[in-house]
């Protein structure tokens, strides 16, 4: 989820220091430009991923006994949807400090909604119906299916066909936005 705040920052500060119109009359097309912002991020998530995996069972002593690189795959699908996120908050915002506002505005309620502190069948029915519309819900269960329980993709496929759909839509209104900012 940090990816999503480094996104929105860089972005936003490209902006306020004038940057962005320099990026903008060179030859690189917007897709290039918004990957060329987000793949050190993308290398920032997967190493931080392992980095945490590797701790786990190493320090603590968690045994991973699902498929790793199935996790590493599906953690990408939420990263999109964080990135993406990311992208979004900088359309909206003018500066750097509404972009980390507006990122806490969306990350605090998604982890207090999500399941990690408070289970979800402990909320109330409302709460439970709208922490299906974060997307860290979806990723929680596939970490925790595939590290602790050891399943597979035939089980967890409704929560990445969530994932893969706030991913998509993430991304495809980001990408418009961007796009219609640039011009």
């Amino acid at each position: 989820m940090l990816t999503m705040l480094m996104t929105a920052m860089s972005i936003v500060r490209e902006r306020e220091q004038g940057t962005i119109e320099q990026l903008i009359v060179t030859p690189i097309r917007p897709l290039e430009l918004i990957v060329g912002k987000v793949l050190p991020y993308v290398v920032i998530a997967f190493w931080d991923l392992l980095e945490i995996l590797f701790i786990g069972v190493w320090w603590f002593g968690v045994p991973v006994r699902g498929s790793v690189p199935l996790l590493l795959a599906l953690a990408g699908v939420f990263l999109a949807t964080s990135l993406g996120l990311g992208i979004l908050i900088s359309t909206v915002s003018k500066t750097q400090q509404e972009a980390m506002l507006l990122t806490f505005f969306i990350l605090l309620p998604s982890i207090f909604l999500s399941g990690y502190f408070f289970p979800i069948d402990a909320m109330p029915p409302f709460l439970q119906q709208v922490s299906k519309l974060v997307p860290l819900t979806y990723v929680l269960i596939i970490v925790r299916s595939i590290v602790l329980k050891g399943v597979g993709f035939d089980v967890l496929h409704g929560q990445v066909a969530a994932l893969a759909v706030f991913g998509a839509a993430t991304l495809g209104i980001a990408a418009m936005r961007f796009r219609k900012r640039l011009e």
